[in-house]
C-alpha cells in the first residue's frame, strides 16, 4: 500500500493533521480534499465537489478512509443539523459503489458517528434549539431508552411534555435519518463494497438514544454475520487514525499483538466520563478497531499500550484526590514499567485518560523526567477517553511500520504541545484571562484569545523541545508557525509546527 485517501469528519488538527502525520510516519502518501470543500464547524462541506474529488482520486489510490457524514451530509457536525433528506444522503452514499467500479482493487474503510446526545446545551454544534431545550431533550433520550429496556412509560410521557412537539419530531427525525444511513452502510459492508466499517458513539452514556441505536446496529450486524469486518464502540474524532492503522495491518496481513499496562489493578473497571462502558472494555474495543489483538505478556508483544488511568473514575480537573490520584494508583511503578519496556526496545504508546480533555500534569512531568520522549511509539491525552485511546493505539501501530523517525518525533511532539501544554495548562489560563467567555462562541474575543494563546504556549513549546526532544534528535530543528483556534471557541487550538532536518 502506497497511497491512501482521507475524507475527514472536519479540519481540526486531531481529525485531519494527526492522520496526515501518522501516514507520513508509515511512509504513505495521504491525499485529502482541498480544505474549502470541507465543513467549517456547522457549515456543511460541498458534497457534490467531495464526491467528484473522491471519484477522480480513487483511480490511483490503494485505499480510502471515508467519513460517511462528510460524504453524505457535509460533515460530522452538519450531519446533526442539516435537513437533507434520506434519499439525498443515500444517493451520495452510492458514490462508494462507483469508486469500486472505477478501481476494483481499492480498499474502502468507512466510519459513521451515531448522533450524540450532547452533554452541554450547545446551539452551534447541535440544532439551534438545543441551547434552550438541551436538558429536556437529554431527559427524553434517557427515558426512551429506559422504556425500551422495560421501564414504565409515565416518566417518558412527562419528559416529552417538556419539549415542543415540532422540535421533538425534528430532533428525532434527524437521528432516524442518520441511523438509516448507517444501516445502508452495513448493507454495503455485507456486499463487499466496504472493507471495514466502524460505527462509533460520540460523547455517550449508559442510557440514551445512542445506546438504543447501538443495539439496533449490533442486531443488524448479527443478522448479516459481518462482525469480522465491523466495530461498534465509543469514539468519533480519532477513528480516521484508527482506520489508517487497520489499513496498514491489513496490508501487512499480520495483526500486531498489544499488551496493556495500567497504574492500578482497579483501572480496568474505572468509569470514564463520556463513555458507556468501563475502561478495560473501551481499551479492548479500540485495539480491535485499529487491527490489533491482545497479548498476555509484555515480552512477546509487538506493542505496549500504557494507559494512565484512574483507579475509580475519570475526573475533569487535576488534581483530584477522590477518584483519580488515590492510594490504589501507583504512578512511579507504572513509569518504572514503561522505562523497562523502553530499555528492552519494546514499542510503547501512551494514552493518558486520567482526566478528560487533557493530560495529567503530574504524570507527564514524571514521564518526561525519566524517558526519552523521541523513543515513544505514540502519545495522546485529548478530549474523551475514546479519542485518546484511539489516537494512541493508531500512533503505536503506525510506529511499528515507521519509515521516518523525524516524522514520528514530530507527531509525538505535536500531541505533547496540544494535549499537555495547551489543554492542561494554557487553555484554562486564557479562559481566566478572558474572564470565562462563552464556551460556544468567542465572537470578537477570538483574535484576543489567539494572541493570548501564542504568548503563553510558544515559550512552553520551545522549552519542551529544547529539554526533551532536541538532545535526542541529531541535526534537527523546530520550526514554529504560530497559534490559532480551529473555530471560534477555546476548545481546539491549532499549532502548526515542523521538526526539520538541518541541511
Amino acid at each position: 500500500m502506497n497511497t491512501i485517501l482521507l475524507l475527514p469528519c472536519d479540519t481540526r488538527p486531531p481529525t485531519l493533521e494527526l492522520p496526515l502525520q501518522l501516514a507520513k510516519v508509515a511512509g504513505l502518501e495521504m491525499r485529502v480534499p482541498p480544505l474549502e470543500m470541507l465543513n467549517n464547524l456547522n457549515i456543511p462541506g460541498d458534497t457534490t465537489a467531495i464526491a467528484a474529488w473522491l471519484l477522480e482520486q480513487a483511480k490511483t489510490a490503494d485505499a480510502a478512509i471515508i467519513t460517511l457524514e462528510t460524504l453524505c451530509l457535509g460533515g460530522m457536525i452538519p450531519a446533526r443539523r442539516v435537513s437533507d433528506s434520506l434519499k439525498d444522503a443515500l444517493a451520495r452514499l452510492e458514490v462508494l459503489r462507483e469508486v469500486k467500479h472505477i478501481n476494483p482493487k481499492i480498499k474502502l474503510y468507512a466510519y459513521g458517528v451515531i448522533v450524540r446526545v450532547a452533554h452541554d446545551n450547545d446551539p452551534l454544534e447541535e440544532k439551534p434549539y438545543y441551547g434552550q431545550h438541551g436538558t429536556a431533550l437529554r431527559n427524553v433520550s434517557e427515558w426512551i431508552d429506559r422504556v425500551e429496556r422495560g421501564a414504565d412509560t409515565n416518566e417518558l410521557e412527562l419528559a416529552k411534555q417538556a419539549v415542543p412537539t415540532e422540535i421533538l419530531e425534528d430532533w428525532l427525525g434527524t437521528r432516524e435519518r442518520n441511523h438509516a444511513l448507517h444501516q445502508h452502510a452495513l448493507e454495503m459492508l455485507s456486499e463487499g463494497i466496504l472493507e471495514h466499517l466502524c460505527l462509533t458513539l460520540d460523547d455517550t452514556t449508559p442510557y440514551g438514544l445512542a445506546a438504543r441505536d447501538r443495539r439496533r446496529l449490533e442486531a443488524r450486524i448479527d443478522e448479516l454475520g459481518v462482525w469480522q469486518k465491523a466495530d461498534v464502540y465509543p469514539g468519533a474524532d480519532e477513528v480516521a487514525a484508527a482506520l489508517l492503522a487497520r489499513a496498514l495491518v491489513d496490508s501487512s496481513q499480520r495483526k500486531p499483538s498489544v499488551f496493556v499496562r495500567y497504574p492500578s489493578t482497579q483501572a480496568e473497571n474505572s468509569i470514564m466520563l463520556y463513555e458507556d462502558r468501563v475502561l478495560g472494555e473501551l481499551v479492548k474495543a479500540h485495539i480491535r478497531a485499529a487491527g490489533g489483538v491482545p497479548a498476555s505478556r509484555a515480552s512477546s508483544a509487538d506493542l505496549i499500550f500504557a494507559v494512565n488511568a484512574p483507579a475509580i473514575k475519570q475526573a475533569h480537573r487535576a488534581p483530584d484526590f477522590a477518584v483519580v490520584d488515590t492510594a490504589n494508583r501507583h504512578l512511579a511503578a507504572f513509569i518504572d514499567d514503561i522505562c523497562d519496556d523502553l530499555k528492552h526496545t519494546r514499542a510503547v504508546t501512551i494514552a493518558d485518560v486520567a482526566y478528560a480533555n487533557g493530560a495529567e500534569p503530574r504524570f507527564v512531568k514524571q514521564l518526561l523526567a525519566r524517558v526519552d520522549a523521541t523513543q515513544l511509539a505514540g502519545f495522546a491525552a485529548w478530549n474523551t477517553a475514546g479519542n485518546t485511546l484511539g489516537s494512541a493505539i493508531a500512533a503505536g501501530i503506525c510506529a511499528l511500520n515507521c519509515k521516518n523517525k523525524t516524522a514520528l518525533a514530530e507527531a509525538n511532539f505535536s500531541r505533547f504541545v496540544d494535549d499537555y501544554l495547551y489543554q492542561s495548562i494554557v487553555r484554562s489560563e486564557v479562559r481566566e484571562a478572558l474572564e470565562n467567555p462563552s464556551p460556544f462562541d468567542l465572537g470578537e474575543l477570538k483574535p484576543i484569545a489567539e494572541a493570548e494563546i501564542e504568548k503563553r504556549i510558544k515559550p512552553l513549546a520551545l522549552e519542551l523541545y529544547a529539554k526533551h526532544f532536541a538532545p535526542h534528535l541529531e541535526n534537527t530543528e523546530l520550526v514554529w508557525h504560530g497559534s490559532s483556534l480551529a473555530w471560534s471557541r477555546l476548545f481546539t487550538g491549532v499549532f502548526p509546527l515542523e521538526l526539520k532536518v538541518k541541511k
